[in-house]
This record gives structure tokens, sequence and C-alpha cells, in this order.
């Protein structure tokens, strides 16, 4: 048995990349994408017809200027791929919403049902799809909305242990808490190359989510993300869901070895954790006390935009010149 063979026991595995080539390798349960990874995909040739099929769709969506048909060339795109990666998945593919409105529910909200409606469109039903949000106060709240009308919700950029209580009584369906991104920050704090995985800040967020979710009972699921190496993967074998890029899956299935349950319901049940009432002021008193993820939701929301930029000047290209043709 190999590593990644006895990782799926515990957990349910998420391809994080965007190359359906790699995913149908890789065949794990979801997977998950972002502005970065489409913008790569979207540049090779095997992919084009995709992207064709999304510019053809833009230059006729109502409205004249550039930046409209840009926009829904945009949503198409995201869409089209997240078909094309359900082909190869069994599970969920997650969309997301662009980083500039993060800050904005009404924009968030308006965004996220017209994504549902062009899966609808293309025969996908809402289940199949998670939205991911940013884990702001208003992402929250866009997404405690979205839940309501059975739109299901994937919050991400999450450090705090206040944006994962928060995520949680707003009933969304999972959370990812970025385990690398953690650490680099606890590294760089530390001026210490490396962080064993017993000790590791990112490793240890994440169980304490998962026992504090599992204890009271909440639905919302725990996929730990952004992995910076093997040993925190092994780390958190029994979370809800990991989503791991195909390099560390590739590792993974190359080493050989049983791993040992590291996250139980039985164990949260045990532990200490304290149930919080959140509300607004609590949650950003919190979130603030926690200088790792003040520092680390802001430069990623900063970080996503500009990912989301790249799509979306490569887009404006495309139509630009569709339009001069």
């Amino acid at each position: 048995m190999n590593l990644l063979e006895s990782l799926k026991k515990y957990s349910v595995i998420v391809a994080d990349t965007g190359d359906i080539e790699a995913i149908a390798r890789l065949r794990p349960q979801d997977a998950t994408t972002n502005p970065s990874l489409l913008y790569l995909s979207a540049q090779k040739p095997n992919y084009r017809a995709l992207v064709d099929d999304a510019l053809a769709f833009g230059m006729r969506a109502k409205g004249g200027d550039r930046e409209a048909k840009a926009e829904a060339t945009l949503e198409k795109l995201a869409v089209n791929f997240g078909c094309e990666i359900l082909k190869h998945v069994k599970g969920r593919v997650s969309t997301e919403v662009s980083a500039k409105l993060s800050f904005d529910v009404e924009g968030s909200l308006a965004k996220v049902r017209d994504l549902i409606e062009l899966y609808g469109r293309a025969g996908v039903a809402s289940d199949r799809v998670l939205i991911k949000l940013a884990s702001t106060w208003e992402g929250i709240r866009a997404a405690q909305t979205l839940e309501r009308e059975g739109i299901h919700c994937n919050l991400t950029l999450l450090f705090s242990f206040a944006q994962a209580v928060a995520c949680a009584d707003a009933g969304v369906t999972l959370i990812s808490p970025f385990v690398g991104r953690i650490y680099d920050w606890y590294k760089k704090e530390r001026k210490v190359d490396d962080i064993p995985a017993a000790e590791d800040p990112g490793v240890q967020s994440v169980t304490r989510i998962y026992n504090y979710y599992k204890k009271f009972g909440y639905p919302t699921q725990v996929m730990g993300a952004s992995f910076r190496k093997v040993e925190q993967i092994t780390g958190l074998a029994g979370c809800d869901l990991l989503t791991i890029s195909p390099e560390l899956l590739d590792k993974l299935e190359g080493s050989a070895g049983e791993l040992e349950r590291r996250l139980s319901v039985e164990a949260a049940k045990a532990s200490a954790a304290i149930k919080i009432a959140m509300d607004e002021k609590t949650f950003r008193w919190m979130h603030n006390e926690d200088a790792m993820a003040t520092d680390k939701l802001a430069e990623g929301i900063r970080k996503f935009y500009v990912d989301a930029r790249k799509l979306e000047e490569y887009v404006l290209a495309l139509v630009t010149g569709s339009q001069a043709a």
C-alpha cells in the first residue's frame, strides 16, 4: 500500500488543479480550481475548445462594451472548465468568485447566481458545484444566503479560528483552512527554515477547527488546503477532505507505507473545546487579535486579485481580437 491509498481510507482527496489531464490520471473524489490555475490551463492547446466556446458565448452577451463581453467570457470559461473536470471526478468541483468581490455581499450573490445558472444550462446539478468565497465577514454573509438558496459554498482564505466559527454558524458546506500559508508566516516570523510537523501551526489550526466542529455537531466539512510538504498532509489524516497539488499527490502515491489516523470524531468529542457565541463584533475582534490571520487574509485577497487580473487581461485580449476580426 502507498501513502495515498492509505490516506484515502481516512479522508476524501481533492485535486488542487485546473489541469484536467492530471485530474483524470490521479482520480480524486473532488477538484478545486482558482483563476491562476485556469489562466495556466486556458493557454494550453488541448483546452482551446473550452476557451473558444467561452469566447463565443461572451461575444453574444448583451451590452456592447468590451468589459461586459469579457466578464461573460470569464464566467463561461470557469463553468466550461468546471464541467470538463466533473467528467473525471465523482464528486464536486469548486469554482471561485473573484477576490475583488471579497467585501461585496450583493456583488458576490449576483455573480454566484450567474455561475449556477450557467452550470444549470450545461446540465450540472447545483449539488456538484461548490462556490469559493473569501472568508471575510461579507463573504460569510453571502455564503449564508446562498446556502439557504441551496447553493453550496467553499469558504477559502481561512486562517483564523474566528473565521472558522463564523462559517460554521452560517451553515456553509465546507471551509478550506490554508495550512501552508500559516506555516509560511510562522516560519518567517520565527526566522527558521522549517517547523516540525508535530509543531506545525497550520496543522494545529486545522486540528483545532476539526475538533470544534465535531464536538459541537456542526455539519460544515473541513478541507485542509495549501500544503507545502507531505508531512503536513499525513499529519491531518482523518480530516474530512484534503485538497492536494498533483506534485504532492504523486509523492504520496510514490511512497510505500500505511498511515495512522490523526483526526477522529471520537477524539474531537473528548477535546476541551468551548463553544463560542459569534457575532460581527466578536468576529472582527477575534480575527484582529490574530496577527498571522489578518496578515495572510489581506495578502491572500491581494494575491488572488492579481491572479484574477491575469486571467481577466487574457480574456480581454481575446475579446479585443475577436471584435477586430
